[in-house]
């Protein structure tokens, strides 16, 4: 296999993993960022809290209790998941659902409450003016998918715990840079990293563009 096509198919597989995590959270985090931006209820700042808090945790520490629990002899041995690329998509998900769910949540509040009133004055139910206030942070949602993403497929120890830096199995961006730079090979790891980034930017600049297309079909 050639330099170039290794790093295709490392930067395929960092694509499929990470993009898989990020499905998974936004599936998991939206509904709940949905809800609790929404309705007022008791225990609502504590689960803010604890989700703004969960943003935070460090990466080592998540693949280290999810190494525990996937091991042969940990409660999750049977499913036989680690050192595949599926642990990683696992870690990446539970470690950026706290991400969706917060960001989710602060837009949702931050929408100006004249439009919630503007939608029940013009003859729409509960759930209409709920929806209307949804549309309204379409932005915000987006933000909060790419702010997911980016950091699914830029995290290190995850990956590294629960994938092991397996080669054509679970080596991702992240895990070559670190060997390549341990190996002394500084400037294939500055080649790497600067795929990273473009893969990071092309992504988060698409998904601002498909804003506008967004809005537009949802006020259709």
């Amino acid at each position: 296999m050639t330099l170039a096509s290794e790093i295709v198919e490392i930067t395929l597989r960092s694509l499929f993993v990470s993009g898989f995590a990020a499905f998974i959270a936004t599936l998991i985090g939206l509904p709940i960022g949905v809800l609790v931006g929404l309705r007022k209820f008791r225990g609502r700042p504590l689960v803010k809290g604890v989700f703004n808090g969960m943003m935070a945790m460090p990466t080592v520490a998540l693949g280290l209790i999810l190494y525990l629990l996937f091991s042969q002899t940990g409660p999750l041995g049977f499913l036989q998941l680690l050192y595949s690329p599926y642990a990683i998509i696992v870690g990446q998900a539970i470690l950026v659902v706290p991400i969706m769910v917060s960001i989710t949540t602060e837009t949702i509040e931050n929408v100006d409450p004249s439009i919630r009133e503007l939608a029940l004055t013009l003859g729409a139910d509960e759930s209409g003016a709920r929806a209307a206030v949804l549309r309204e942070s379409i932005g915000g949602i987006l933000l909060a998918s790419s702010a997911s993403f980016s950091r699914a497929i830029s995290e290190l120890g995850v990956a590294l715990m629960l994938g092991g830096n397996i080669v054509g199995l679970t080596r991702i961006l992240t895990t070559a840079i670190a060997l390549e730079t341990a190996r002394g090979e500084v400037a294939l790891g500055i080649g790497l990293a600067v795929v990273l980034l473009v893969v990071m930017l092309v992504i988060n600049v698409s998904l601002r563009l498909a804003e506008k297309r967004v809005r537009w079909w949802l006020w259709q």
